[in-house]
């Protein structure tokens, strides 16, 4: 499978899920709008997601698949079908007793990630039940990788949909339910996350049965013994400390943030949390998509000293954000408000709201470049097993978010937290991007001047359409003819794409050479 095909694959997959995210989010806030009960939600959902990054979809899949990878291509399927089981067993143990450690501590988590929030006690309770959230996710972070590496990329893209269609369920059905019985129905969404969870693990298991790589997992403390004591999977967990420190450095920017949003106005976690997700879009559709494809084939490439092809990845892989980041940063920076208007501007949700969030997703999108080509450019790293130079560029990159804190919350409250982090992610994609070409894993294919000199010229053309789109409709006042107005964003998301990849053609840029490279 070639690399565009094979992120495509995983791209589409990906936009189904934040179709269905989105879905979900507009139900979320027509139905329970925007509340202290709704930044307590957000608050107690972030706090199993923020372990899960750190943890299972970050430092551990970060070490587990270049080796897996690595172990494959050197020992074949036998030596990776061991290392698989012996991981497996250290990875259920380790997540029995931080899911345990995590339910007890969870008023200690609550005041560390948002102690300013009105809500605090409601936030402890779903904290609770959601927390052992991430023993399902990260479960399935090891099912991925495995099936990423045997590129098999479906089944792993597609689960996340099975979370949106249980909150999506949960709303529509466990709702009126709670309200009957006289409970919150706020909670109701804590339900809907834990039937996501199992049901995208489950998912999972007859996909690795196919391939012949389902788990054995030893419950006995001898077969725990046994696992660590095994060469490879040692290995995995001395990468994972620097892994897990350099991935926490953005959780910890995050944290932060939130903790800051909760001493701000009432609905500012909110207002972050749906700029945030409509973030998602870009950075999972471009960032992790090409970072899924891409990390596995880099390893056994470094496992299999090919360095051309190494290097050749890495710049399609670069070409390819800048082809697509960088015009879907302008859009949101130019055409953030009809975007909130359209996807969110219903029920309970207001047109101040409108505002507030549109202010925040033009701060996201001025980083948008930087927090997609990170995707592409940290496994460059990953896959030689070095987990050391992007966590000290992490660090860096974090003082750097606060200290644009410092000066930006002051005069744009919660918008300055948005511009801090796109503005830190340009800086520590710039750096990786440095030390890669410093170190000579990335050496530039001949072109690039041009390629950029073309891709700057459709976005200039694509900025001036979505400018005049954004100045010559009441975005807002069409709430009123809500078809009307999704019939015409599709209009213009359509009308920007034929622009921009138009211009591209007519300034001679071959697409369909770039896609069979």
């Amino acid at each position: 499978m070639s690399l565009f095909k094979a992120a495509s694959t995983v791209s589409l997959l990906t936009l189904a899920s934040r179709v269905t995210g989105l879905v979900r989010d507009m139900l979320m806030v027509s139905v329970f709008g925007v509340s202290a009960l709704t930044d307590a939600f957000y608050v107690a959902f972030r706090i199993p997601n923020l372990f899960r990054r750190v943890f299972g979809e970050g430092a551990f899949s970060q070490a587990f698949v270049p080796v897996l990878a690595a172990s494959r291509a050197t020992e074949g399927d036998g030596g990776a079908k061991a290392l698989v089981d012996h991981v497996s067993t250290v990875l259920l143990w380790t997540l029995v007793l931080l899911c345990v450690a995590g339910v007890v501590g969870a008023p200690l988590l609550v005041w560390a990630l948002a102690s300013g929030l009105q809500a605090h006690d409601a936030a402890v309770v779903m904290t609770r039940w959601m927390f052992p959230y991430i023993g399902f996710m990260s479960l399935v972070a090891l099912a991925g990788g495995i099936l990423n590496t045997w590129k098999k990329f479906a089944v792993p893209a597609a689960s996340p949909v099975l979370l949106n269609v249980t909150l999506i369920f949960s709303i529509v059905a466990i709702v009126p339910v709670f309200q009957r019985l006289g409970i919150e129905p706020i909670y109701s969404q804590c339900v809907g996350v834990m039937l996501g969870g199992v049901l995208q693990l489950l998912i999972q298991l007859p996909a690795l049965r196919r391939i012949g790589m389902l788990p054995r997992i030893g419950v006995a403390v001898s077969s725990l013994r046994a696992s660590l004591s095994d060469p490879a999977t040692r290995r995995i967990l001395g990468l994972m400390l620097p892994a897990m420190l350099g991935v926490s450095v953005a959780q910890i920017s995050l944290l932060i943030n939130t903790q800051i949003a909760s001493h701000l106005a009432a609905g500012s976690v909110s207002w972050l949390n749906s700029a945030d997700r409509l973030m998602e879009f870009p950075t999972a559709l471009l960032g992790v998509a090409l970072g899924v494809v891409l990390m596995p084939q880099l390893a056994a490439a470094r496992a299999s000293g090919e360095a051309e092809r190494y290097s050749s990845m890495l710049d399609w892989g670069l070409r390819a954000v800048v082809l697509l980041a960088i015009p879907c940063s302008v859009a949101l920076l130019v055409f953030a408000r009809p975007l909130v208007a359209t996807l969110f501007h219903y029920g309970a949700f207001k047109a101040s709201d409108v505002d507030q969030v549109a202010i925040a997703l033009a701060g996201y999108g001025s980083g948008l470049l930087g927090l997609v080509a990170i995707k592409v450019l940290a496994p460059g790293y990953y896959a030689s097993h070095d987990m050391k130079t992007p966590m000290r560029i992490a660090i860096v990159a974090l003082v750097a978010t606060q200290a644009l804190n410092v000066a930006l919350v002051p005069l744009l409250k919660h918008a300055g937290l948005a511009l801090s982090i796109g503005l830190g992610a340009l800086l520590n994609a710039g750096w990786l991007l440095a030390g890669l070409r410093r170190r000579g894993s990335w050496t530039p294919a001949p072109g690039w001047l041009r390629f950029l000199a073309q891709v700057i010229a459709g976005t200039v053309l694509l900025s001036l359409f979505l400018l005049w789109g954004a100045a010559h409709f009441d975005w807002v006042a069409l709430r009123a003819q809500p078809l009307q107005r999704a019939a015409l964003l599709g209009g213009m998301v359509a009308a920007s794409a034929a622009i921009y990849f138009g211009a591209l053609w007519a300034a001679g840029l071959n697409l369909r050479q770039f896609v069979t490279r």
